[in-house]
């Protein structure tokens, strides 16, 4: 018990730490641009016009909205985390159980063995599966909540009221817009991620060295980095599904199209060259063969 609520602690805390990073994030993702480009320097040290990042961009909305602008959309995050924390170790929890009541209880196969690292990783994909299904509904309105500067809407300012907003316009299924390709990233994300691992592990890295234990955990660590930039785009294609055609401006035209399903959102953001849109918030260049929109506050 005490653990777990540890846990919840320490992933609430770090929800909100992160929280201004996340709120910059969705909102380039969309294609909020409401600074223009500057003249500035690559990591080569050459003259190029970049967009702003991190820092500016935080700075432009608390110039408007105050520091406490940086983190809206937090309680509903922080809801998130809370109970997909809980949910995550309960299904683990009965896993453990359920291994232990069984027949075969005292026999243990070896940690490192592929088997191991099936069972484990389909554990795994189970528990977020069911996590993440809990808790999109919460997900939803805290990238809503976020979207709102764009427009300067009030329209989900509460948590409590966002859920009767979204039911009474959207129905049940409104709480679950862009859930499928958000499903699909974490599980890519998963799988790539520790069987990559385990390759590395078992027949890139001798035995017997020193820092064996060490340099494994760093494998999970660059596995899962690489894992997570090459499903990116299941999460840009799921935050702007959530967000689309909701009645917020960030939402509809002219950042967005009214897209049929998520491989209509996915298949256009391909098109225009925008799957890696608000991947890096850092050295960001300008869009090739676009040009800014000051009215519109994006490219085109």
């Amino acid at each position: 018990m005490a653990d777990a609520a540890s846990q919840v602690l320490l992933g609430s805390g770090l929800a909100a730490l992160s929280q201004p990073l996340m709120y910059v994030k969705v909102l380039v993702q969309v294609g909020y641009e409401p600074l223009p480009p500057t003249l500035g320097r690559n990591v080569f040290g050459r003259q190029v016009y970049q967009l702003p990042g991190l820092f500016s961009y935080a700075k432009h909305i608390v110039k408007i909205d105050g520091r406490a602008g940086l983190f809206k959309g937090l309680v509903p995050r922080l809801c998130s985390s809370a109970i997909g924390t809980v949910v995550h170790g309960k299904v683990l929890q009965q896993y453990q159980e359920a291994e232990e009541a069984g027949p075969g209880a005292s026999k243990k196969e070896p940690v490192s063995s592929l088997e191991q690292v099936l069972k484990e990783t389909s554990r795994e994909m189970v528990a977020r599966s069911a996590a993440t299904l809990i808790t999109h509904p919460f997900h939803v309105i805290t990238l809503r909540c976020m979207v709102q500067f764009i427009g300067r809407e009030t329209k989900y300012s509460g948590t409590l009221s966002a859920f009767a907003t979204i039911y009474r316009e959207e129905g049940i299924l409104g709480f679950f817009a862009g859930l499928i390709p958000r499903l699909l990233g974490d599980i890519l994300s998963l799988w790539l991620c520790n069987m990559l691992a385990y390759l590395i592990n078992t027949y890139a890295l001798e035995n017997g060295v020193s820092t064996m234990a060490e340099m494994k955990s760093y494998s999970q660590a660059i596995t899962g980095f690489f894992a997570s930039m090459l499903t990116y785009p299941f999460v840009l294609v799921s935050n702007l599904m959530a967000v689309n055609n909701c009645g917020l401006a960030g939402g509809l035209l002219p950042y967005a199209p009214t897209y049929s399903s998520w491989l209509d959102c996915w298949s256009q953001l391909h098109r225009e060259g925008n799957m890696s849109r608000g991947n890096t918030l850092f050295f960001r260049k300008v869009p090739v063969g676009k040009r800014y929109v000051w009215e519109e506050r994006r490219f085109r």
